[in-house]
């Protein structure tokens, strides 16, 4: 599961990273990213063959939901269903994108509490691209018919790592394999979901942090920092 994480890094050095086209979105440095939140995702328009850099609601709604709080609960998208599952089926076939992001967190439980840690990578010069899928929803409540564009997170099993402190971690993709899942280069579904595995446990790094994570209100750097 990933129910929080990190993304500090700049917008336009986001945008310069994942070479996307359109104006640069106005989205500040989160130290605790929370679903329901806009998130920065990276799409690909098969039409222009562009990629862009946009702001979305974590939390996918299909677009036959009736309102937004089915989001709530897609959060995540386990890579074992998405290719049946109702919620995510279409898209995974049309509609797939890249969350950038510097790290997660993960609650472990210890004793009667739990205690959070941060998952970043090894290499601190690396940013995580996790896989996820996006949907629009037209509000229909709105008079003018508002459009919300969703998202979630692919998880798959956790590795060596990271599997006592959780059983599930984010789909984390190489460089190599962004055309291939955003859908700039055709994919059988097969394809697809074999680039859906736990990154190796020698490029992560865990660390515990401050229990003051555990409020979605604080959101600054401090969060990072580790802690005995």
């Amino acid at each position: 599961m990933c129910g929080r994480f990190i993304a500090e890094r700049p917008a336009a050095e986001i945008a310069e990273l994942f070479q996307t086209r359109n104006a640069v979105p106005n989205y500040p440095a989160r130290y605790n990213v929370a679903p329901t939140q806009p998130v920065l995702a990276v799409r690909f328009n098969p039409k222009t063959r562009e990629r862009s850099l946009d702001a979305l609601r974590w939390g996918l709604v299909p677009h036959w939901a009736k309102d937004l709080a089915i989001g709530s609960s897609l959060i995540n998208a386990r890579c074992e269903s998405i290719a049946e599952k109702p919620s995510f089926r279409e898209a995974f076939a049309r509609r797939r994108c890249l969350i950038p992001a510097s790290g997660f967190y993960e609650w472990p439980k210890s004793g009667q509490s739990k205690r959070p840690f941060a998952v970043v990578p090894k290499d601190e010069s690396q940013l995580f691209a996790f896989a996820g899928l996006w949907e629009n929803w037209r509000d229909p409540s709105s008079e003018n018919g508002e459009w919300v564009r969703t998202c979630t997170i692919v998880t798959t099993t956790a590795n060596e790592l990271l599997a006592p402190f959780h059983p599930r971690m984010p789909v984390i993709l190489d460089r190599e394999a962004w055309p291939i899942w955003l859908g700039e280069e055709p994919a059988e579904p097969s394809t697809l979901l074999a680039l859906l595995k736990p990154l190796p446990a020698d490029r992560l790094r865990i660390y515990p942090v401050g229990t003051e994570v555990n409020n979605v209100r604080n959101d600054d750097a401090s969060l990072l920092a580790a802690v005995e």
